[in-house]
């Protein structure tokens, strides 16, 4: 928008706010009730703003593959530096936490805008209102919040409630905070005054051992011999762990197999301290029994398999990572499943090198 088209919509935005301004300037004239709501387009927590329409899972999957995909990756991953989507549960307390509308954001209202008016990136406004119900809805299903039949509409919208909604709480700055930094600031005679008596160098403030050493360090033999027994306890783990070759475990296909798990680790999480995301933790998955990941949620086909004794062996997992859906009808994973024999060999021997 240039500099001149941008200064006439803000003067007719003034205008339309204050109908005497614009008669005494003699500029203008009110907005007429029609083209306001041209520009108010903004969605509320409580449905206000939603226009009519509904979008189910299955097509938000097939119009994310098309308008969204590019950026945020076939199952909500993010690619480079566009943001991931989905999952990110449990983790707002780590370092670098993962904000999703499963993890952080508080209302449903401000995804279904910021789709609708924002999205794609380069083509903003370009998503119709069902198209942005159905992108909604598979949002949430990839964020684990509803099952695969689930279709959105302006009727049930408000019936969502996202996990975080609890975690926010109305600014009251306002009123608790501003007064305490709006009272007269004090000019003169403030307060007594200061007199600097001794310098902290003078006061011999740093302990010292007998040998003149600052409190707490340890001479240089003992921190040797300390570095030399780490060393030494190293190199006898190093020699008691087995090897890849000595576990039975090709390398190659390991290494291979972790390039592999790039397309599940949007969902999936493995190793020292994963949590359930979107999916469940996957360590120690070979030979575990379905639906044993304490915490997680299954759904209620994963459920049944357990409790008909489904054990994750090489051959289960292969024939579900074919083709999830059609291995197990209903289950959540978005998963199309991996084709070729060869990726999906080596993504179970990647697995394989993380316990339960």
């Amino acid at each position: 928008m240039s500099k001149s088209l941008k200064l006439l919509v803000c003067a007719a935005t003034l205008m339309a706010a204050h109908p005497v301004l614009a008669e005494s300037t003699g500029l203008g004239r009110p907005a007429l009730p029609e083209e306001v709501a041209a520009w108010d387009i903004a969605v509320l927590p409580d449905g206000t703003g939603l226009p009519e329409g509904s979008g189910d899972v299955f097509t938000g999957d097939e119009v994310f593959a098309e308008k969204c995909a590019s950026c945020h990756g076939d199952f909500a991953e993010g690619i480079d530096n566009w943001p991931v989507l989905a999952g990110g549960q449990g983790s707002l307390t780590n370092r670098r936490p993962v904000k999703t509308i499963g993890s952080y954001w508080p209302y449903l209202s401000t995804v279904w805008d910021y789709i609708h008016r924002s999205m794609p990136f380069g083509a903003a406004q370009t998503v119709s209102a069902d198209e942005a119900y159905a992108i909604t809805a598979f949002l949430l299903y990839s964020n684990g919040l509803v099952e695969d039949d689930f279709v959105l509409s302006r009727e049930n919208f408000t019936e969502i409630a996202l996990p975080n909604e609890g975690g926010f709480r109305p600014d009251d700055r306002a009123e608790a905070e501003y007064p305490l930094f709006r009272s007269e600031p004090c000019m003169s005679d403030c307060g007594a005054e200061v007199e600097v008596t001794k310098r902290a160098i003078d006061l011999n403030v740093t302990p010292e051992d007998p040998d003149g050493r600052p409190a707490g360090t340890l001479p240089p033999l003992t921190v040797a011999m300390a570095g030399e027994t780490a060393a030494t306890a190293e190199a006898v783990a190093v020699e008691d762990a087995p090897s890849e070759e000595e576990a039975g475990v090709d390398p190659a296909l390991v290494e291979a197999g972790e390039k592999v798990f790039k397309k599940c680790q949007a969902c999936h999480k493995v190793g020292d301290g994963a949590k359930n995301a979107t999916g469940p933790v996957l360590n120690g998955i070979i030979g575990k029994a379905a639906g044993a990941v304490e915490g997680f949620k299954y759904s209620q086909p994963m459920q049944a398999a357990a409790e008909g004794g489904l054990i994750w062996s090489h051959e289960a997992l292969s024939e579900f990572l074919t083709n999830p859906k059609g291995y197990m009808k209903g289950t959540k994973m978005s998963f199309a499943g991996l084709k070729k024999t060869e990726d999906i060999d080596a993504v179970i021997a990647y697995l394989s090198t993380f316990g339960g």
